[in-house]
């Protein structure tokens, strides 16, 4: 079967689903029609596989990883990483546990060169690692890359060079044949430079720009390359199908991949491997689709740094996995030094937003949305996580469940108890949650900016621990009254006036209460109590939450009272509700 050249013209578009959709749209907004030049890009050509098989596939098991931060990644940065930098890196990238790693490009760079070498001669390549380097097809870049990898114990020495259309035509003047040429006489003299070497050497070929190469030919140059270096089933080469440019939807990369894997006579002397670029915003969702359409090993970077819109972010697609149940084979616990570590040595930030690893990805604002999250983590069953709008527990990479809630304009009572809870221990009852949440509400708008947990426990005992009313409790004795009942006898201020109240009670709530009601004739019932602690050991606080009635609404009044006694706690609370019923009258 010859496959179609992977280009057609624009707006050739045909009814069969399988060749194209043609999506017809009205112009909004006052805008003229075709203002941008659409006219002078071609549609790419669906590739001609009806009986595909990938789209009933599913990943089961990680494929091989192969960084290639060291040497994509780098040549993508402004400031290219320096010696220390690199090997900062590399420790990180063993630390996660990657076997294959691209150190760089020594024929092209001699800081690439010299950390390749400091490597190797420092012991620093642990014996199950393989490190690999990437070198174009020509005779004096493979000699400097030969010796570059002397004595390496695993070496993958990649060979690429370019076959689509567009690069033989415009960029090498060559036909097809040509470019073979090419590729077999690298192939020899790599074979060459690396017999009588004691290391394990594993060869890759990548036809770069594969994606934009029609299949047959990507077939034929694969074939002779593979004849050339003598790859067998029990010794495969890898061949590597890059999407240097990204071209078309990620499932036509997945036929493509397949297309390959059916028709390339030398399957089962090869490991298909899979280098998306991110051209269309789809890197992750390609790679992921030539896995399922056969392939079995990825290059990429940690966060996708690379040339243009980048390569493939390895960490999204393995937490992918993950997230399906699935064992990534890489260690990314700690995702929070994982991200340090790349930020630092690249000069890139992590987008807050990047999946799974950024500062904001476990963290929700919506009101609805805290509120299912704060339902479902009071419920979850650790060892099978189910928690709306949580697909990973937070905790399996570095991070704490502390964040997934943080308060703004947009954000409700769910997320204002999740914090008072999380962070301080408070589950308040749910009509003094809405009450205060509607306080909370009126700060973040008043400060135009996110509220921080202490600002909002902050803001909880500047509004119900009041002590600007009639009352304040100055001292108070705890005594033994009649029929084993409790006495309480204190000192309260009202209005300026301090008054001596004395009453009796089943305990010293009661007792306050009773002395407060007989000599103040002030009517006060409680609704409703809760007491916890604040810290620990010494210095640890006791913080009361009470409700008292409020006859002229028919309603709860609250109040809030802190001390490292818990009784004075509760006396003060009283006296902050009965200062705040007083505000309303």
């Amino acid at each position: 079967m010859q496959p179609p050249v992977p280009f057609a013209p624009a707006n050739t578009w045909n009814d069969d689903m399988s060749k194209g959709i043609k999506m017809n749209h009205q112009p909004q907004g006052g805008r003229a029609r075709g203002a941008m030049p659409f006219q002078k890009y071609k549609g790419f050509q669906p590739i001609d596989l009806p009986d595909r098989q990938w789209p009933s596939k599913v990943l089961q098991q990680a494929p091989r990883w192969c960084s290639v931060d060291l040497r994509d990644g780098n040549q993508a940065l402004i400031d290219p990483m320096n010696v220390d930098e690199k090997l900062r890196l590399w420790d990180l990238l063993l630390e996660i546990g990657f076997a294959e790693i691209e150190v760089g490009f020594p024929a092209a760079s001699q800081p690439d060169f010299d950390f390749i070498r400091r490597i190797i001669d420092e012991g620093r390549i642990p014996p199950d690692v393989s490190i690999q380097v990437l070198c174009q097809a020509r005779e004096e870049l493979i000699t400097r890359s030969v010796e570059a990898l002397e004595g390496a114990p695993n070496v993958i020495f990649h060979l690429y060079n370019s076959t689509s259309e567009l690069q033989r035509r415009v960029v090498f003047g060559m036909d097809r044949q040509g470019i073979i040429d090419l590729a077999v006489q690298g192939t020899e003299l790599v074979r060459q430079g690396l017999e009588g070497f004691a290391s394990n050497v594993t060869f890759e070929y990548s036809p770069e720009s594969f994606t934009g190469t029609e299949l047959d030919f990507a077939a034929e140059i694969c074939t002779a390359v593979a004849d050339t270096w003598g790859a067998t089933p029990e010794d495969p080469m890898i061949i590597n199908l890059p999407s240097t440019v990204e071209m078309a939807t990620p499932n036509i990369y997945a036929d493509q991949i397949e297309w390959f894997c059916r028709n390339f006579p030398r399957r089962d002397s090869a490991v298909i491997s899979l280098h998306t670029h991110n051209d269309r915003g789809t890197g992750v969702a390609a790679t992921e689709l030539g896995l399922m359409a056969g392939a079995q090993r990825v290059e990429g970077t940690l966060f996708g740094n690379g040339e243009r819109t980048g390569n493939c972010d390895l960490v999204t697609v393995a937490m992918n996995m993950f997230s399906q149940g699935v064992d990534p084979t890489l260690d990314l616990r700690h995702m929070p030094k994982i991200r340090e570590v790349s930020e630092a040595v690249t000069k890139l930030a992590v987008h807050e937003r990047h999946p799974y690893a950024g500062e904001l990805v476990f963290t929700a604002f919506s009101g609805s949305h805290q509120d299912a999250i704060k339902k479902g983590m009071s419920q979850v069953d650790r060892s099978s996580w189910e928690v709306p709008y949580l697909p990973i527990d937070p905790e399996d990479v570095g991070s704490s469940y502390k964040e997934t809630v943080r308060v703004n304009s947009q954000s409700g009572k769910g997320g204002v108890g999740f914090l008072l809870e999380e962070h301080h221990g408070l589950a308040l009852p749910r009509d003094l949650l809405v009450e205060f949440s509607s306080h909370v509400q009126q700060l973040t708008e008043q400060l135009d900016r996110e509220v921080k947990p202490d600002e909002i426990y902050q803001a909880l005992l500047d509004t119900y621990g009041s002590d600007s009313g009639p009352y304040r409790l100055m001292d108070y004795d705890l005594l033994t009254g009649r029929n084993e009942d409790q006495r309480c006898v204190a000192r309260v201020e009202v209005s300026d006036n301090v008054v001596t109240i004395d009453g009796e009670g089943s305990g010293p709530i009661e007792a306050f209460v009773n002395a407060m009601v007989e000599t103040l004739n002030e009517p006060l019932t409680v609704l409703g109590y809760q007491e916890n602690a604040l810290g620990t050991g010494s210095d640890a606080q006791a913080i009361c939450i009470l409700a008292i009635d409020d006859p002229e609404t028919d309603s709860r009044c609250y109040g809030l009272g802190v001390s490292r006694n818990t009784i004075t706690a509760s006396l003060n609370a009283i006296v902050s509700a009965l200062n705040r019923r007083w505000a309303k009258s």
